[in-house]
């Protein structure tokens, strides 16, 4: 078994060495292109959804103009957003230990680097869950919610907080999460469907 093990780990490493570089490649091709237009309105989502802030104040136009459904959804969507935030900031970040990249010091669309470590992105799970989470209620909210998702991923990457993989692994977690979550609290609000 342990001989399997190693072998594994062998033929992985290059593998996973050769997807670091893409990863920063990426990341650096985004941080050093010039994109003034876009420079303010990725910091202005990206700011938007510190603390989930922007899920919970969609949350509550939903609960007040959605009606039973639009409560619903809300509270899905919320509940997707808390079990991703424990999940990733409390048990997953302290173990994956990545460091926020090295952003250059002029950096036109920066916010403040969080002092969290970097893998996986947060807000990008944060974001998917609550889109995800609502769409179980209300599947045609799911797709603007989603492209909202992608939005905030992208900003995390372009205001230099985290890499693409940081993003892309924070959305299949974030969408993962919302699964689960959603198909446990369905079972205890509504037994027996």
């Amino acid at each position: 078994m342990a001989g399997n093990a190693h072998a594994v780990s062998t033929l992985a490493k290059p593998w996973l060495s050769e997807a670091a570089e893409v990863d920063r490649a990426v990341y650096e091709a985004v941080s050093t292109t010039p994109t003034p237009r876009m420079d303010a309105v990725m910091r202005n989502v990206s700011t938007a959804a510190n603390y989930s802030a922007l899920s919970i104040a969609i949350a509550a136009l939903l609960s007040a103009v959605g009606g039973p459904r639009g409560r619903r959804a809300a509270a899905s969507g919320l509940v997707c957003v808390a079990a991703s935030q424990a999940i990733v900031n409390l048990a997953i970040k302290p173990l994956a230990r990545r460091r926020r990249p090295a952003r250059p010091a002029a950096h036109p669309g920066a916010v403040p680097m969080p002092g969290s470590r970097s893998f996986p992105s947060g807000h990008t799970a944060a974001a998917v869950a609550f889109a995800s989470g609502v769409a179980r209620e209300l599947p045609l909210a799911g797709a603007p919610l989603q492209v909202l998702a992608a939005l905030v991923g992208y900003s995390r990457v372009h205001t230099g907080v985290h890499y693409p993989g940081d993003v892309v692994a924070g959305a299949l977690l974030g969408a993962f999460i919302a699964d689960v979550a959603t198909g446990a609290t369905a079972a205890i609000i509504r037994p027996g469907t």
